[in-house]
């Protein structure tokens, strides 16, 4: 697993850090849930906007009949 290095504000990390040991975890294993949420949370919404897209395409879509004409009838050549 690859290492990221951050820059924090040292009262921030000790304020943390004692939150975990509460949890009984580690600040690195926060970290890592907290960005395994922002990433599943992101493909939820994108998933979630395919899904309502295709919601309106059938609510709005309209059945034209049968195809009469060409595509070569639409233009004069």
């Amino acid at each position: 697993m690859p290492n990221i290095t951050l820059s924090v504000d040292e009262e921030l990390i000790k304020k943390v850090r004692k939150i975990a040991v509460d949890k009984n975890t580690t600040l690195t294993a926060m970290i890592r849930e907290y960005l395994t949420d922002v990433a599943n949370r992101d493909v939820y919404e994108k998933d979630h906007a395919v899904r309502e897209i295709q919601v309106s395409f059938k609510r709005l879509s309209r059945d034209m009949g049968t195809r009469r004409w060409q595509r070569e009838m639409l233009y004069d050549r």
